[in-house]
This record gives C-alpha cells, structure tokens and sequence, in this order.
C-alpha cells in the first residue's frame, strides 16, 4: 500500500444508483460513517439520468399524444400536436435535475460523503478512489449496475447508432427508426418516438415480443403496437449494417430470406451486462459468474464476508426496484439484524411502462407449467369492467395463478392501462400468503381498474357478477 492518506469508514458504497444510494441513506440512518463512491457526478445512477426517469416521463409524452388521437372516436378532435423537440428535451432535463437535487441534499442532511471517481479494490477492506485516496473500509458494497450490450456488427452503423441513453437524449426525430429487440426497453422506447411522429420497425429473433411473458398478455399489446408501428418483425435478425449518408442500411433476415433497408437511426436493445470489470476484484476473494455477475449469497453477501453486492451487478431480474430491496437486506446484514427483508421471500413486480401497460409478479402461467406445479388460471376481461370501458381499455385482462390444493395466489399477471399501479397488490397478496377467497372478499371501490383484480378472484370461485363461469363447486 503506498503513503497515500487513508480514510477509515464504516461502509463504502461503490455506485450511486438506487441500490447504492439506498444503501448509503440507510446505513447513514443507523448511524454508520458512509462513504459513497461513483464514476459520475450525478446522483441516481442510470435509472435516474439514463434509463427510468426519463423513459417515463417521454413515456407519459407520448400516451398524451396517443389519447389525443385515440378520442377521435368519441367525437373529440384535436389538431396534430407540434413538437418543440429542445423544449421537450429541457423538461426531460428539468424532471431528472431536480429528482438529482434531491438526493443532493438527502446525501447531505444524512452526511454521506459523496465523491466522483473510479473505485478500484486493494484488498477486501481498502479501496483506492480516483483524486480522493485510499479508503479502508469495515464493509462494502458494490452497487455498479449495468451498461447495454453492443454486438459488434452494429459498430458499423457509426453516428446512426443508437442504444438507449442516446435514445433518450432526443437529438432528433428519426424518420425511419429500426428497434433491434422485442424486450421492454425496445418498445418503450420505439413507442415514445411513433408518438413523436417516427415510422419504427421493431426486429426481434425470437418468434414473440417481451420473451418470459406470459402470451395472454402480451398479446393485446402487440395488437396496439401493429397499428402504432410501420412493422413488428419476429423470428429476424440484422446480419449486416453498413453507413449510407447520414442514416444506414440494415440488412433483415428471416426465413422468407433477406431484404435491405435504409434507416435513419438503429437503437440496439438486445440486454445489458453487469459492470463487474474494471474493479481490482481479482485482488479480493469476489468470485463471478460465467457472465461476470458478482456471486452473493441470500443476504447480498460475497465470498468475502466483508463486501456485499447488490442491483443488476448480481444478476436476476435488472430492475430499481430489486435493487433498492437489496440495499435494506445487505445493511441489515452489515448490521446484524434480523433479516425480514430477504429478497427469495418477496415476488418482485415487473412493469412495462408501453401503452397498454403489462406488469407481473410471483409466478407467471408459463413458470408454473414448466416447472410441474399443480395450478390454475383465472382471468377476468377488462371488457367487462364499467371504469375499462369508460376510459377505453376494453382489451386488458387481470389474471391469477392459484394453487390448486391450497387455494394461494402464486402469481398475478395485468395488461391494461395503470397496470404498474395495481401490481403492488398482487405482490403484497403473494408475501402475505393471501388465498384466492382474501381477495375475492376484499371490497374494492367502484368504478375502478382495481375491482378486476377481486373479480378475478371471483370468477376462480364462480361468484363474478360481470362475467358468467360456472362454479368449480
């Protein structure tokens, strides 16, 4: 270890995104002395500056426009909306800065210490931090996150390249954009610049869009998207891109064969890979995976029993929302309290913020199936819920997975508008160990999205009012 000055801290956190800096806030709260580190100076990570945030706030852009077209068929016509692309890009700017400043002065009313730098380990309890010295630590933990994948081939695409953070930048509005990948950052981001006025063709190699979801719903979705995209390609893949003027052509191939096309820009949305690399982790006993995620065990806790991991650099699904769920397990465990919060106890909600909305949590249709577990499937049609229909999402569906013996919710699946708004309670049914008859018999307002979620219930038991299915009694 050189002369460098060293810094004794109880916790250091490597990464400032939800996990990191929930980590730190949380650690900061019990009275730990905190250090968190990252390589950017801003707070928040990528979901905050690149990725959540400002998708969704572009997101709720593009459903206005959306609804504005859509009530036309009410009898209420609006002229086509003019888009003022800067303006729209400093309130995209404006959302996340104050969001930023906020965990600013969150930082600084707990007295975390934030510094900007690279982190890279000596040992597994010293670290050196890029300008700011050697920092020796009683516990860390790594919160690095991820980065989008870029095969290669797409390399030749040049300035014409996008993946989802230059997406987001709005530097313009491509007329002809082409989505490589059917997953949910593909679509979200393919459905904000249709609204925009772009004419988006969605490639996907496998033969469905959003691959781990369940078909029942997603299929609703892909009807909407059919008519809000120039074209969804499924069982296709890009072989070859080469520059042409300020755009590229793509060469799209599939089994009725090969055909090139010019586009104006490629947004690549094919996975993300975790930000393990580049750490000095081989000087520590921190074992990863064959895909480079950091190995931990129940509690976030590596090989080394004084480093912790937690958020996408350990893998599974690659959500804030895990992440953040992590951070209160790991401190627990730096702490030694009792852990009520590990994450194999609690589903974790999956949403898709696209127009419909999908979200999911516990075990999905295709899961239970797969792994042999005796089940079965209520739905209810959003067709039949009055608020559904008033506000024009007759195509939703809410559905449960039920064990056939015990009666338990094991899973609960929605497509329809607000969806990530009604998954909460679903997830806290699972938890808590609800059975089909606790949520059948809980009351519900009316009219509201919310009541398809006990008249699924209902209708597992043969007591829907708004649908008929005979009773399994």
């Amino acid at each position: 270890m050189n002369k460098e000055t060293i810094n004794k801290i109880d916790l250091l956190v490597i990464g400032a995104g939800p996990g990191g800096y929930s980590s730190a806030f949380k650690a900061a709260d019990q009275g730990l002395d905190v250090v968190l580190v990252d390589e950017n100076p801003d707070l928040g990570g990528v979901c905050l500056n690149r990725g959540c945030i400002p998708s969704k706030a572009l997101l709720h852009i593009a459903k206005v426009i959306c609804e504005s077209r859509d009530v036309a068929d009410c009898g209420v016509a609006f002229s086509p909306p003019a888009i003022d692309l800067e303006k729209l890009r400093e309130w995209k700017i404006d959302v996340v800065n104050k969001m930023g400043g906020g965990l600013v002065q969150l930082a600084q009313q707990r007295k975390v210490r934030v510094i900007s730098g690279s982190a890279r380990f000596l040992d597994s309890h010293s670290v050196q931090v890029e300008n700011a010295g050697i920092f020796s630590f009683n516990n860390c933990i790594i919160a690095t996150g991820s980065r989008p994948i870029l095969p290669g081939l797409f390399e030749e695409a040049g300035s014409a390249l996008w993946d989802s953070t230059s997406a987001l930048n709005l530097s313009e509005i491509p007329q002809r954009l082409l989505v490589v990948g059917g997953g949910y950052i593909g679509l979200e981001l393919g459905s904000v610049y249709s609204a925009l006025g772009s004419c988006v063709t969605v490639v996907e190699k496998e033969n469905t869009l959003l691959a781990g979801v369940d078909a029942d719903l997603v299929r609703p979705l892909q009807r909407r998207l059919e008519q809000i995209f120039d074209s969804i390609q499924l069982n296709t893949c890009v072989t070859k891109v080469e520059p042409e003027g300020s755009g590229v052509k793509a060469t799209l191939s599939s089994d009725a064969g090969e055909k090139t096309e010019y586009y104006d820009k490629i947004l690549v949305s094919v996975g993300r890979v975790p930000n393990s690399r580049n750490l000095g982790l081989e000087n520590t006993g921190v074992q990863l995976d064959a895909n480079g995620f950091v190995q931990v065990n129940a509690v976030r806790q590596t090989q080394e029993d004084s480093i912790y991991a937690i958020g996408d650099v350990v893998g599974g699904p690659l959500l804030a929302h895990k992440a953040s769920h992590e951070a209160q397990t790991a401190v627990d465990s730096i702490l030694k309290k009792s852990n009520s919060h590990e994450i194999i106890l609690n589903p974790i909600p999956a949403v898709i913020f696209t127009d419909p909305e999908i979200a999911f949590c516990g075990l999905t249709e295709a899961q239970a199936k797969a792994d042999k577990i005796e089940h079965r499937v209520a739905r209810f049609p959003w067709s039949a819920s009055g608020k559904a229909q008033s506000i024009g999402c007759r195509e939703g569906v809410s559905k449960l997975v039920i064990d056939s013996q015990s009666g338990k919710i094991l899973g609960m699946g929605i497509v329809g508008s607000g969806a990530g708004e009604l998954i909460g309670e679903g997830a806290l049914a699972i938890r808590l160990g609800a059975t089909v008859e606790d949520l059948a018999h809980t009351i519900h307002p009316h009219p509201t999205l919310s009541e398809t979620l006990s008249e699924a219930a209902q209708t597992d038991l043969g007591e829907a009012v708004h649908i008929y299915k005979r009773s399994r009694r």
